[in-house]
């Protein structure tokens, strides 16, 4: 049996929770999928769970790769724990669409809102720690006084595994107190909230060892003892770490429930106001957003069409395109169930649908989802496109880049080249990237551009969907008013 050391690569995910071995040519030894139930809708979710699910993951991995792990590197979704002094959940998990205590917020910092924004990276409030903890505070402050450690989903499982409270600093940046110029934590924004700094994770890079698996640890999970923890980060910037490496000429299109899009910046003048502000796991900063629903509205609709699943739906969809042509015949949706994000960042803006009529079928609801999810993807193509070195071309990976049907079909709405990452699993792979870097093993999991395939732009639909595309953004404006 070979003996080229393995890394444990863990995601986890809003609707999944995945643990990969994966050697250092980014081959996927093993991996084990574990549904999560108990995550609803990007809301919330149960910590204690978090651990069994993570454990069930690992322990299902066979006992032979297992056995050759030499660094562990953990990425998930955003949200925000709180943990007491022993690292006991107070309360429900918070998931990456959470907003509660946006508006108390908004209200606490008053004028000081804009400069504030500006300082933790972020082009509006939309939720993450900061809100939360404020919501905590006013709602359950019983709960509130036994909370000793605040965290993201990730990091619980990092400081159950190593007993050493860690965060990422991309992580940091997503709870909404840190200062994206140096990553120090905002003295400010903590001070406006009422959260004290010993409360935080310290903060780490996302390749850097954060400590060893504790030996208890190791024995229940089945791996060797003293294996190193990196810091890890959010699945999304993982994602695009493996996707995009250290270039900043692509634009990473990692295509989920929601579609996460990512171009690597020098610096913070290289970045459109709109976009989010995040310290990049291979230095620099990633100008970034997740879109809002966009393949899970696809999945929604699938469902109440009523499909056995996606692949059906999808089979009927691919059948039935091309008789329909770009626009849906006149049917629009637009997919964002719970709220915009970027470019538009409308948290209480809603799905919707218009432009029915009887001669409207299934097939054309489900064209109409699609091509309002790529609506959706090309603003926040654009936005990032705007200023700077010109965009090489979007990289797609994901969910959508299996299908080259939607593969094609975002060429055509983006119009521009969409090279389709063949990797199913590059959020994993973006963890096993962020392990092998925190040992100092060289990998070749970087992303191999001659084992794309490339979608080019069919002008003549790329032509019908250019003024598609004006005429929903026009729509998109009106209907926000």
């Amino acid at each position: 049996m070979s003996s080229e050391p393995l890394v444990l690569a863990v995601d986890v995910g809003s609707s999944a929770l995945r643990a990969a071995v994966i050697d250092s040519a980014g081959t996927v030894v093993a991996v084990h999928r574990v549904d999560r139930p108990d995550s609803r809708s990007g809301l919330t979710f149960d910590p204690e769970l978090l651990e069994v699910q993570f454990a069930a993951a690992v322990r299902a991995l066979p006992n032979a790769v297992r056995s050759r792990v030499v660094a562990i590197g953990i990425v998930g979704h955003i949200g925000t724990v709180f943990a007491d002094g022993r690292l006991r959940a107070v309360g429900p998990g918070l998931g990456w669409a959470d907003v509660r205590g946006v508006e108390s917020l908004r209200a606490r910092l008053g004028d000081r809102l804009p400069r504030l924004m500006r300082e933790i990276g972020r082009p509006v409030l939309t939720g993450g720690a900061a809100a939360a903890w404020l919501s905590l505070q006013e709602d359950r402050p019983e709960e509130a006084a036994r909370v000793e450690w605040v965290m993201a989903p990730k990091d619980l499982l990092v400081a159950r595994l190593t007993g050493v409270i860690a965060t990422d600093r991309t992580s940091a940046a997503y709870m909404c107190v840190s200062r994206i110029a140096d990553g120090a934590w905002s003295t400010e924004m903590l001070d406006a909230i009422g959260l004290a700094q010993r409360l935080l994770p310290r903060p780490f890079d996302s390749t850097e060892v954060v400590a060893d698996v504790a030996a208890e640890s190791a024995d229940d999970l089945g791996l060797p003892a003293g294996i190193p923890v990196v810091a890890g980060g959010p699945d999304g910037t993982a994602g695009a770490t493996f996707v995009i490496g250290e270039g900043n000429q692509v634009v990473a299109d990692i295509a989920g429930t929601t579609d996460v899009l990512v171009r690597r910046v020098d610096g913070l003048g290289d970045a459109p106001t709109e976009s989010m502000l995040n310290p990049y796991p291979l230095g620099g900063l990633s100008a970034a957003g997740a879109t809002g629903m966009t393949g899970g509205a696809l999945s929604r609709w699938a469902g109440l069409l009523g499909y056995a699943d996606l692949r059906v739906a999808m089979t009927a969809l691919e059948r039935a395109a091309a008789g329909i042509g770009p626009g849906a015949a006149g049917l629009r949706i637009r997919p964002t169930l719970s709220g915009s994000r970027f470019p538009r960042w409308r948290p209480d803006e809603t799905g919707a649908v218009w432009g029915q009529h009887d001669g409207h079928r299934a097939e054309h609801f489900l064209l109409a989802a699609v091509e309002g999810a790529a609506y959706a993807v090309r603003e926040g193509v654009d936005l990032l496109a705007a200023g700077g070195s010109p965009i090489e071309a979007v990289v797609l990976a994901g969910g959508a880049a299996r299908s080259p049907f939607l593969a094609q079909l975002r060429a055509d709405v983006l119009g521009r080249p969409v090279r389709v990452c063949p990797e199913p699993e590059v959020s994993l792979l973006g963890a096993a990237l962020l392990a092998f870097r925190g040992v100092g093993i060289r990998a070749s999991l970087a992303r191999s551009a001659s084992q794309e395939q490339v979608m080019y732009p069919t002008p003549a639909t790329a032509a019908a969907y250019q003024e598609l595309s004006a005429e929903w953004a026009a729509s998109q404006e009106r209907r926000s008013e």
